[in-house]
Formats: C-alpha cells, structure tokens, sequence
C-alpha cells in the first residue's frame, strides 16, 4: 500500500489544480461560469447559478462552488434519473473509463459487483457506493522532482533506530498524504431518493476547500 502511494505522489505538483474540461477549478464563481458557458453549457432557465449541458454521454446539472469567493468545486448532476439495475451499470462504466483513463490513478476497484442488490445495501445496511480518482500531472520533471522531494523526506525522516515499524510507517504515510496529487480529486457517488437513483460527480481543488481558518 505504501509502495503504491508512494508511486502515486510522483505525479503531483503543488501549483497544479484539479481540471474540468481542463478549466483549472480555481477562481471566482462568474469566471468560472463564464468558462463552462464557452464550452457549451447553458444557464438553467429557473436559476443562473445552474448550469446544463451534456458531459461524457449524460446530460447533467453543474453546480459550481466556493469558499471565500475561490472555486473549490464542481458538481456534475445527472438530470435524469434511473433505476438500480440501469444505474448499477452507469456506475461500473464510469469506474471502467476512469481506470482506462491515463490522466488519473487509483488504488482500489470500486466496480460494484454482479447481482449485488444495491437498493437493499442502501436502505438495511447504510451501505455509500462512490469511487475516487486522482489526476496525474503529465510534466515529467515535476513528477520526477516530486519523487526525489518524497524520497529525500522519507530518507530524512530523522526517527531513531528504536522506532517501531507502526511508527514509521505512519511517519511515512503522512508525508505521502501530503502531496499534491491527493489535492487533485476526482469521485462519484450513487444518489437515491424515493427509488430513483442518479449519479453525482466531484471535481475537488482541495487547496481552496475550506479548514476551519473562519472558525
């Protein structure tokens, strides 16, 4: 597991933002409006502040959101709803195209498995189908610059010889967590209401989520 973080943060840059349609989400709110109306989505006509267009095959509702005026982020809403054997599908597809997709990386299968009632799952038993994907950073210098930064800390860690293994391993875990790439999130999650399922999608810029600092 570590090994795999660890390759992970290789692909992370501190200036670089979670992409939407490679809009970086960042920004004020009526900038970033005004870039996804160039891409063709339209304002909804019972409130401006939504938007609607269509995304990967699905027509679907954008919400844009922010914190202390700066995107932190996009919310993609599937207009139509499905039910929990169509929806099952569109879920599994969108795990298939995103770990098929070289701009992002995962470790773990979030597929939702054949014959799994999931409508059961979620009412009895409180059960949260969502995947999550972070975006890579295509410059191959930061990338290598970031390893060695990883590396150096890791190496540097400054924990005596009688450290446990629980200990280290924790040391190390937190520096890996740090890094860039686990800024650039990219997830989705399955909606229920009434029988009727949707799915929701997040475009995070962890960087401008809010930590407590108006507290």
């Amino acid at each position: 597991m570590f090994l795999l973080m660890l390759s992970i943060s290789v692909c992370a840059q501190q200036k670089d933002v979670t992409r939407f349609l490679g809009i970086p989400v960042d920004g004020s709110k009526s900038e970033m409006i005004r870039k996804l109306k160039a891409k063709g989505f339209e304002s909804n006509p019972y409130d401006e502040g939504i938007l609607t267009g269509e995304f990967n095959g699905t027509m679907v509702n954008v919400y844009v959101l922010t914190n202390n005026n700066k995107v932190f982020r996009i919310v993609l809403e599937d207009v139509y709803v499905q039910d929990k054997h169509d929806i099952v599908m569109r879920f599994n597809r969108l795990c298939h195209q995103f770990e098929n997709n070289g701009k992002y990386v995962c470790d773990d299968d979030f597929a939702i498995p054949i014959g799994e009632d999931i409508e059961y799952e979620m009412d009895v038993n409180g059960k949260r189908y969502e995947a999550g994907y972070y975006q890579k950073l295509s410059d191959t210098t930061a990338m290598l610059n970031e390893f060695k930064e990883v590396s150096l800390k890791i190496t540097n860690s400054g924990l005596g010889l009688d450290a446990t293994e629980e200990e280290r391993y924790k040391w190390a875990e937190s520096v890996v967590l740090s890094m860039p790439i686990f800024k650039r999130l990219v997830w989705f999650k399955i909606d229920e209401s009434y029988g009727e399922y949707k799915i929701l999608m997040y475009y995070d810029n962890e960087y401008n989520r809010a930590n407590g600092e108006d507290l």
